[in-house]
């Protein structure tokens, strides 16, 4: 089972920070969760809300502002915004990431930015797993990438027969339910439709052990030293 760090390490270190993923490396992951927007001028940014209200003091929303403007936004006055290729570029031992795309019209970008890495880079293909909320924007996905790895996200508004049929039309190869939503029963439905299953985001101890007992593929957790 991976032990994959939520936005890095995000119960340590601001979320989706470089700093925040240079902890979750120093804690011992398998694996990464990132979040991604494409802002103004096309690039695409780890950024997890719409809005840069929470983390950095601004009421802009990240896709309408351009690279040089995030430059110089600092989050909780300390962390720049960093790209996808800068993390890409820095972090190149073997390390599983989950990219998941926040914003809209992510996912060609995302596709040839993953291309780009796996062709020139210490990245494979495998390395990577691709999820969303926005199912439309995995349709996007695989249109244009047939072998990228997808996991379909699911909370309480969707169930994990919804989350099924859709993995097996687009071709996905997991599902990556909120962890309330497993039980025995749920992840024997979806092991025997031939999925993996990574899990998030699990902090407390006691459901980290309930989950562990299950038996499934990865658990995304914002302490990771606690898997």
């Amino acid at each position: 089972m991976l032990k994959i760090g939520h936005r890095g390490a995000c119960g340590y270190v601001a979320e989706n920070t470089i700093e925040s993923i240079e902890k979750a490396i120093e804690l011992g992951v398998d694996g990464i969760e990132i979040d991604i927007f494409k802002c103004k001028s096309g690039e695409l940014v780890l950024f997890h809300d719409q809005t840069l209200s929470n983390l950095v003091g601004r009421p802009e929303k990240i896709e309408k502002l351009t690279l040089e403007e995030l430059s110089e936004c600092l989050i909780n006055n300390k962390y720049s915004i960093p790209t996808l290729k800068k993390v890409l570029e820095k972090f190149k031992t073997p390390l599983f990431v989950n990219i998941e795309l926040k914003g809209v019209d992510t996912a060609v970008s995302t596709s040839n930015m993953l291309n780009k890495f796996i062709s020139k880079e210490k990245w494979q293909e495998s390395s990577f797993i691709i999820s969303s909320f926005q199912w439309k924007e995995l349709e996007k996905l695989r249109e244009v990438n047939k072998t990228i790895p997808i996991g379909i996200l699911i909370d309480r508004k969707k169930t994990i027969n919804d989350a099924i049929e859709f993995a097996n039309a687009i071709n996905a190869q997991a599902i990556h339910p909120y962890f309330t939503l497993l039980n025995k029963k749920n992840v024997k439905k979806i092991k025997n439709n031939n999925f993996k299953i990574f899990t998030w985001t699990v902090n407390n101890k006691k459901d980290i052990e309930y989950i562990r007992m299950l038996n499934i593929d990865g658990i995304i957790s914002s302490y990771p030293d606690r898997i």
